[in-house]
């Protein structure tokens, strides 16, 4: 089994608003890391013991509820994320849905 390594600590609930948040830009290479894995079918439980560094087997709910929030931004990030971060787009056109 893969050893675990340290990255930044994860809260159990990523963020979910339109806004990009200092916890998105802090966590880049988490989603990363989380969208690789997802891609590879890795089993939720890994992901969550290597990557958020939350044990399944002794807090299956926390971790659960970590790996599906963090995996939602993660792929939030690429569809709006990423514009936000290169100023692509502001705030206001994502909560006004008018990407470009």
């Amino acid at each position: 089994m893969q050893k675990p390594t340290r990255g930044p600590h994860v809260d159990d609930i990523a963020p979910s608003g339109a806004l990009l948040t200092r916890y998105d830009e802090g966590h880049l290479a988490t989603y990363s890391r989380m969208l690789d894995a997802d891609k590879e079918g890795a089993d939720w439980r890994e992901v969550s013991r290597i990557i958020l560094h939350i044990d399944p087997e002794r807090e299956p709910a926390r971790a659960r509820r970590a790996f599906d929030s963090h995996l939602a931004r993660a792929k939030w990030m690429t569809e709006y994320g990423y514009k936000l971060l290169r100023g692509g787009v502001t705030g206001h056109e994502l909560r006004e849905g008018k990407l470009s």
